[in-house]
């Protein structure tokens, strides 16, 4: 299917980016420096350094799946299934994987095992606040459709 569906605007993706980096600060820094023995505040230094990381592949990320995805099957981001949900939250994070583990070697000093370990604790945990967050966040700022479009999406949902 070669239907170009809308895409979030900028403000949206930044009001998207920015929300889901704070409300994973807030959540996520105190049991990271309780589980890695690192203190509290390199850890909210690290982790901020790895949101802005994240904040940078996030949009870039998210604008390139939701471009293919929409390429491919004509539908907006807010109607995505859950098991691409799930596909699109693993390859989040497993390309920020890639992004941060040397990061957390050079910044916190643990060798390479000990950070991945640490690196994959986060993964999980980020990955599963992705996946609601990205959920509740569809359904609190579902994407405008034009005119015509629920026509189009009842075609679409119905295959």
């Amino acid at each position: 299917m070669s239907s170009k569906p809308k895409l979030r605007s900028f403000g949206d993706r930044l009001r998207q980016i920015a929300l889901f980096e704070i409300g994973g600060l807030l959540l996520i820094t105190p049991p990271f420096a309780w589980a890695s023995g690192v203190p509290i505040a390199e850890s909210i230094g690290l982790l901020a350094v790895l949101a802005l990381i994240a904040s940078i592949w996030n949009g870039s990320y998210n604008t390139c799946f939701d471009w293919v995805e929409g390429r491919v099957t004509g539908r907006t981001a807010d109607r995505r299934p859950f098991r691409l949900r799930c596909a699109h939250a693993l390859g989040f994070e497993m390309g920020l994987f890639c992004m941060t583990l040397p990061i957390i070697v050079w910044w916190t000093a643990m060798g390479w095992v000990e950070a991945a370990i640490a690196d994959i604790g986060l993964a999980v945990t980020y990955t599963v606040y992705a996946l609601l967050f990205n959920m509740g966040y569809d359904r609190v700022f579902p994407i405008e459709q034009a005119p015509g479009a629920a026509a189009v999406d009842k075609i679409v949902l119905e295959r």
